[in-house]
């Protein structure tokens, strides 16, 4: 059995397979911080509104005055945004808001339409504000695509973490987002998530290796799909081959996969799952089985505003000393880490 599929450059956004729709990855220099948690300065090919320049060392992305996503619509998907450093800003047509940031991820489901915001405040005004994290869309089934959009946070103290020695004394890391590594299991994910089901073999790594650490990717199904992405790391080889920085590799799922870091720290991020056997059909912001589905989306939209938006901005953040916290229902229910 071959073990490698196919090695090649990461894009943006990622390359996914089935149940996973789309994937990104931003990694963000931001300067310091004003009282209004905008930067204390943009930058000469900053595009307002749109600023997605690959070249430049921080996005703006379409906010206007705070780096983020603005207010938007989605149907028939979930979000996990897995945040590695800095901070975001959630708010939703539910009437729920939040903030998260260094390590903490959220799982969100549309379902049957919701419209949120992601923004980025910078919220150091003595250091600069790195801001680091993926976003991962993942597929419902047919049935989830109607239930109740929802949401809940995974925050980063419990979250399993794994860390262990090769047997070279070499240490690596797995951050376990969704799935199992042993007899460790990750939380559990929103109920009506294909990931909820276990035989789904949903899988999100978050894996850190030291210098010439080895890590066994175990062998789970022959249907599985699952990729490998190198986000930084020189010197990685996947059972004997060269995989190199900013390159992914899709993988067997009914093998067991051999990692070898180079000399350096590297990061990978492990992406598998069963496929959602229904057809796809996606449009800017919805995922459905059908043009038809498609169509509803739209009209669906237009004419309520999945509820509409109950907040004063488009581009909502919270309060500058806030701390990371998660409100639901216009505050009928906060919690903290």
């Amino acid at each position: 059995m071959k073990t490698i599929l196919s090695i090649e450059k990461i894009q943006s956004p990622l390359q996914v397979n089935n149940p996973f729709i789309m994937a990104v990855h931003h990694n963000d220099h931001y300067p310091k911080g004003n009282e209004k948690m905008e930067p204390v300065h943009y930058l000469p090919t900053w595009q307002v509104g749109r600023d997605f320049n690959p070249n430049a060392p921080w996005r703006m992305y379409h906010g206007e005055k705070v780096p983020g996503f603005p207010y938007h619509p989605h149907r028939g998907f979930e979000t996990v945004t897995v945040v590695l450093e800095g901070i975001v800003d959630h708010f939703d047509s539910l009437g729920a808001k939040g903030r998260y940031g260094q390590g903490d991820v959220q799982w969100m489901s549309a379902g049957s339409g919701a419209l949120h915001s992601e923004m980025f405040p910078v919220v150091s005004q003595t250091t600069d504000n790195p801001t680091e994290l993926f976003q991962i869309w993942l597929n419902l089934p047919s049935k989830g695509k109607k239930t109740s959009p929802n949401y809940k946070m995974l925050w980063n103290e419990k979250i399993p973490l794994i860390t262990e020695t090769d047997k070279n004394g070499n240490k690596y890391e797995i951050k376990l987002i969704a799935g199992k590594y042993g007899t460790i299991e990750s939380l559990d994910p929103l109920p009506n998530s294909w990931a909820f089901d276990r035989s789904h073999h949903v899988g999100i790594w978050i894996i850190k290796l030291s210098p010439n650490a080895e890590l066994t990717i175990p062998s789970v199904s022959p249907t599985l799909n699952r990729m490998l992405y190198n986000i930084e790391g020189a010197g990685i080889q996947v059972d004997n081959e060269a995989v190199d920085f900013y390159h992914c590799a899709q993988l067997s799922g009914s093998e067991n996969i051999l990692v070898k870091n180079g000399n350096t720290d590297s990061l990978l991020l492990l992406l598998e799952g069963e496929p959602i056997n229904e057809p796809v059909v996606a449009y800017g912001p919805f995922v459905m089985n059908s043009r038809q589905e498609i169509q509803q989306a739209i009209n669906d939209f237009k004419s309520t505003e999945f509820g509409g938006w109950p907040w004063d901005s488009p581009e909502p953040v919270n309060k500058l000393g806030d701390g990371r916290f998660a409100s639901y229902n216009h505050g009928e229910k906060i919690e903290t880490p």
